[in-house]
């Protein structure tokens, strides 16, 4: 018989969209194929310690960590095992690593800062281990909404007008960070992470006091902080991408918010007649559809994307004008997350979509192997 495939599913991690991850992974682990894939589940806990030993999602969601068996991956392609950290108490414990289970092929499902933004990416790299999603490269700047915003305005591509702003000049000087705020933007404003997703930490600001209020909620997850323009009257049209070198776009959905703006409680929280409502389908014209789909692909090549990757835009009512919002290189995998709505609708189903992104996976490892690590002039001697 064909040995199964073993997937190492990362989740948790050390991010405010830690509870947004628990929920991704549990789906995911329901809807792979048992029968072609043996599942490793590997939890990060809020401290950043990895356990994959005993049912770590429920350690996670019970924050019962304690008695779990650590684990670590190590940065050698040489040892691609899932290892078993095991060691004395004391002063200078004596740390032995012993061999959990080699993995084929991971497949990261970690939303935010140490997951999503190229880190975990760089140390399954190191490792020679196989990965869904994009690389180094396109998972920190589609992490980063402000070098983000930069690549696309180099691209040509329409962004919202924005002012950056750094916690230490909020600090020292926050009179002084509004007055600049207000001398390029126009309220109301919104206020963000420049490395978060799931609107963790954004705000809606309609005067000079809500705009304190939004910059310190923001600050408090990460140093920089993003000042966005409101696009009048805007529509949230969102977009699925998959592949590696050939991307394809999904059909275009729309979320119509429970809340003034798509907030985490409206994305996860509201349920029932209160929940926010996704329009699959986007009721678009077939110019604007086809104008959607394309700046996807677009924006999903212009920063090296890979495996997958959903592209957000805001379209005014009023203007018609559309806006690249962000890009999201993990996106959320729930039972009620657009990426893999959209792709259902477009003709994947959730199984489905799982087995492509691990043969693209694969597929991109099995590339980026192909690139020599020596290089020996032509016509030198070899030297030791």
């Amino acid at each position: 018989m064909t040995r199964k495939i073993r997937v190492g599913i990362i989740f948790g991690g050390r991010s405010g969209e830690h509870e947004v991850s628990l929920a991704s992974a549990r789906s995911v682990m329901g809807a792979i194929d048992r029968e072609k894939y043996e599942v490793v589940p590997i939890g990060i806990s809020k401290a950043g310690r990895w356990i994959a030993s005993g049912d770590p999602l429920k350690a996670l969601e019970t924050g019962e960590v304690g008695s779990s068996q650590p684990a670590a991956l190590l940065g050698d392609p040489s040892r691609r095992d899932l290892m078993r950290l095991e060691g004395t108490e004391g002063e200078a414990p004596a740390i032995r690593a012993t061999p959990l289970a080699a993995l084929d092929v991971v497949f990261p499902v970690l939303h935010g800062p140490y997951g999503e933004d190229g880190t975990v990416q760089g140390l399954l790299q190191l490792a020679g281990i196989p990965y869904v999603g994009a690389d180094v490269v396109g998972s920190a700047v589609g992490m980063d909404k402000a070098v983000f915003k930069d690549v696309m305005r180099a691209r040509g591509l329409p962004i919202v007008e924005s002012v950056l702003v750094k916690r230490r000049a909020w600090d020292v000087s926050a009179e002084g960070v509004m007055d600049r705020v207000e001398k390029t933007l126009d309220y109301p404003v919104f206020t963000k992470p420049a490395n978060l997703g799931s609107s963790v930490g954004i705000s809606k600001c309609d005067d000079r006091s809500g705009l304190a209020a939004g910059l310190a909620e923001a600050a408090r997850y990460d140093r920089k902080v993003l000042v966005e323009e409101a696009v009048p009257a805007a529509r949230e049209i969102e977009v699925s991408v998959l592949g590696n070198d050939d991307p394809i776009a999904s059909v275009p959905g729309e979320v119509i918010p429970s809340r003034e703006f798509y907030s985490y409680e409206s994305k996860y929280f509201d349920d029932g007649e209160d929940a926010s409502e996704l329009l699959i389908p986007a009721p678009l014209s077939s110019e604007m559809t086809e104008r959607v789909r394309g700046m996807a692909v677009e924006v999903y090549e212009a920063i090296d994307c890979a495996g997958m990757a959903r592209v957000d835009f805001l379209l005014s009512s009023e203007t018609g004008e559309l806006y690249v919002n962000e890009v999201n290189t993990i996106p959320g995998f729930t039972s009620i997350s657009m990426y893999p709505k959209l792709w259902e609708a477009t003709g994947i189903s959730y199984p489905e979509l799982i087995d492509r992104l691990i043969e693209l996976a694969i597929e991109r490892h099995r590339d980026r192997e192909r690139s020599e690590t020596s290089y020996q002039p032509s016509g030198a001697s070899s030297r030791e």
